[in-house]
């Protein structure tokens, strides 16, 4: 049975799906169609719909408040590709890193067997050097990914 999470993930991607590329919403209503408080809306969209998934938001707080959701456009692989790339920058953590090769294997830039393989790659268990230098090496290796992607 699926958490009062991913039933919300699920409903706020059909209706970006429905809408095309962007979509607002009013917190208040959609914890109230959920029968649930509007800080668990809040944990969904900061943890499910980050730049690192492919996605912008812009929220407005307040009585006439909204959030509102943008699939960052990934049709245009090359803008794609250059977003994802300034997301890991010089250095990046594992769980930021695991982002970036999910959105690449929803955007079907990558298969699922490179998926599994570039997990396997960038783990903190492979990767057995000190925390800052570890996450210079995973930046370094998914730059390296993400150019053979762009250019090939």
């Amino acid at each position: 049975m699926k958490n009062m999470s991913d039933i919300i993930e699920q409903y706020l991607k059909q209706l970006l799906e429905q809408s095309g590329e962007t979509v607002e919403i009013k917190r208040s209503k959609i914890a109230e169609k959920f029968d649930c408080v509007p800080s668990q809306l809040n944990y969904v969209i900061k943890t499910r719909f980050t730049n690192e998934h492919g996605y912008e938001i812009e929220s407005k707080r307040g009585g006439g408040g909204y959030i509102r959701i943008t699939k960052i456009e990934s049709n245009n692989q090359g803008a794609f590709i250059e977003h994802l790339s300034a997301m890991v920058g010089q250095h990046v953590s594992q769980q930021k890193a695991e982002h970036v090769i999910e959105a690449l294997s929803q955007n079907k830039l990558i298969t699922d067997r490179e998926k599994r393989l570039l997990l396997a790659t960038i783990h903190r268990d492979i990767l057995y050097v000190d925390v800052p230098y570890r996450d210079y090496i995973r930046a370094n290796i998914l730059q390296s990914v993400l150019t053979v992607i762009r250019y090939h």
